[in-house]
């Protein structure tokens, strides 16, 4: 049986895994959005920057990618997912059914944001957030670089997202 991973962020342009197949998917009941501080790949605890995560909202859906794991590498996939997304507990694994373009639906493995942790940050105004990405740094990188990395790679892939564009361009003036 294959398995699944929904893809909505940084999981788009750096999977970390070997992907056998990527579809074009739908998740409804949440939304993308920069709603989780990042203490520690895009920010410090001094200085937190703001990453991706799914935010629970009954009327919204995320488009995204569902990732197919090459056989064989699915024990190896999920372990490598939960060091890297499971860092400090504010995401929660969830199996949920995404949507595929072509009209085929799967159980995937995706990251969702727990609205009772203390790094949730749901509901911060576009100025505010682009204000905090344009400054912070953590152990994967600036927080910029997860910004713009996500945008393009959504736009190249035919995903646009709005939200994310107009932050890219803010964050860049800002940060010219």
């Amino acid at each position: 049986m294959t398995m699944w991973v929904f893809g909505y962020g940084s999981l788009l342009w750096n999977p970390g895994f070997p992907v056998a197949r990527s579809e074009h998917a739908t998740l409804h009941g949440y939304a993308r959005s920069f709603c989780m501080s990042s203490i520690h790949h895009r920010g410090t605890e001094e200085n937190p920057g703001l990453v991706l995560a799914l935010d629970e909202q009954a009327s919204a859906h995320c488009k995204g990618l569902a990732l197919a794991v090459e056989a064989g590498h699915e024990d190896r996939t999920l372990h490598e997912l939960r060091e890297r997304e499971l860092i400090s507990s504010a995401y929660v694994e969830r199996m949920l059914d995404v949507h595929m373009d072509n009209g085929e639906a799967v159980n995937a493995v995706t990251y969702v944001i727990d609205g009772d942790h203390v790094q949730y940050c749901g509901g911060m105004p576009l100025e505010d957030q682009a204000q905090i990405i344009a400054h912070a740094v953590g152990g994967r990188g600036p927080n910029t670089e997860y910004l713009y990395n996500t945008a393009e790679h959504l736009t190249e892939i035919g995903l646009r997202d709005p939200d994310l564009e107009w932050l890219s361009q803010r964050v860049r003036n800002l940060t010219a």
